[in-house]
């Protein structure tokens, strides 16, 4: 399929989708969180694909924000729409995909860039990263997720601040509070999280995928219970087999 605001590049075992609007820091508007979304649907149904990696055009920004003139004018309606959509169409997709998806935070990731990169199950981020959700400046709060995501990443005082402050933190100071893992020297980002991808993609990729939907319940009440039944269900799959078998026998794994 082709693609107007986004790149898809795919490398033997791991995947690349660039939001691709540099003329406006890749800014996400409706468009674009669609395509993002048909490209994720498309990866998820590729089995040669075993992790994502997402990321933005050139060196200046990730994903600078939502596409303000798009919904300057809404009413009550069309802004809770507008949230929700986003939120079931992508947003919440990514972080239940069934494969790992790694933001390569590449410069400015604010506001629903922001939340597009804690939706992401792990963040890297370039040393000119700039991070923030400064909705409130606008008379807002964040509507892609941001004032739940960002509590269980970084702690509910710290989340509290950067919300009500609006406040852009640099990205060591992202590391320093758990907002991303770590961080590299721009020209070192996308071949770090290809490293990282790379060794990901050569575990089981039915055990990631049950780690995945158990670590999203890890703060509910089904959490334990999640993880006794994946831990059972798992010994009758193939991947099991294989991983012990190959311990066992000295060797890696192929799964």
């Amino acid at each position: 399929m082709s693609y107007e605001n986004i790149l898809l590049k795919k490398e033997d075992k791991l995947s690349i989708i660039t939001i691709n609007r540099p003329e406006s820091l890749n800014a996400l508007n409706a468009k674009t969180i669609q395509e993002i979304s048909t490209a994720l649907d498309e990866l998820n149904a590729d089995t040669s694909c075993r992790v994502i990696i997402l990321t933005g055009s050139g060196e200046k920004s990730f994903v600078a924000g939502a596409d303000i003139k798009e919904f300057s004018e809404f009413g009550q309606e069309k802004a809770e729409e507008l949230a929700r959509n986003g939120q079931n169409t992508l947003f919440n997709k990514i972080e239940n995909m069934s494969k790992p998806v790694i933001a390569a935070v590449n410069g400015f990731a604010l506001g629903g860039g922001l939340e597009l990169a804690m939706a992401c199950h792990i963040r890297y981020a370039s040393e000119n990263a700039r991070l923030g959700l400064p909705e409130v400046t606008l008379g807002l709060i964040p509507g892609y997720g941001g004032t739940q995501r960002l509590p269980k990443l970084v702690g509910k005082g710290i989340a509290n601040e950067m919300i009500f402050s609006a406040k852009m933190i640099p990205a060591q100071k992202a590391k320093e509070i758990g907002l991303v893992n770590e961080v590299y020297p721009i020209e070192e980002l996308l071949t770090k999280t290809k490293e990282l991808a790379n060794t990901i993609a050569y575990n089981s990729p039915m055990a990631i995928s049950k780690a995945i939907n158990a670590v999203n319940l890890s703060d509910t009440e089904k959490g334990f219970e999640t993880e006794i039944t994946y831990f059972g269900e798992l010994f009758e799959m193939e991947d099991k087999k294989e991983g012990v078998t190959a311990f066992l026998e000295k060797r890696k794994p192929n799964f």
